[in-house]
């Protein structure tokens, strides 16, 4: 088990760009595969994107090309920069980790932050 803090969300106007963090509390990420999921009221949580403990990355189809995900194990941090945001994007991201199965399986994520909202509107 690992304690998850996201930190970084907030209003942007759409097209631009804000970072989110997620940071091991209290243990280490040392072989888990993260993913950063978002959640609107009425709709199931997806799966945004995901990195494994080797860098290996997924980005859904929709911020394909807007999203990054990235981590640097030394700090325990994983970060998703995300940019040219749009209204739809406005979601509760929960970042999430798990060393259960391959890093793009969803189901596998089993430890879970509270989540952070990112709201964009003008």
């Amino acid at each position: 088990q690992v304690q998850l803090v996201e930190s970084g969300g907030g209003l942007v106007q759409p097209g631009g760009s804000l970072r989110l963090s997620c940071a091991a509390s209290g243990g280490t990420f040392n072989g888990f595969a993260v993913g950063w999921f978002r959640q609107v009221p009425g709709k199931e949580r997806e799966l945004a994107a995901a990195i494994s403990w080797s860098g290996n990355t997924y980005e859904d189809y929709p911020v394909k090309g807007r999203f990054t995900i990235s981590r640097d194990n030394a700090k325990n941090t994983v970060s998703l920069q995300m940019t040219a945001l749009k209204p739809e994007d406005t979601a509760l991201y929960y970042c999430a980790a798990q060393r259960r199965s391959y890093y793009y399986i969803s189901s596998a994520y089993d430890n879970w932050g509270q989540g952070i909202q990112v709201t964009v509107s003008s």
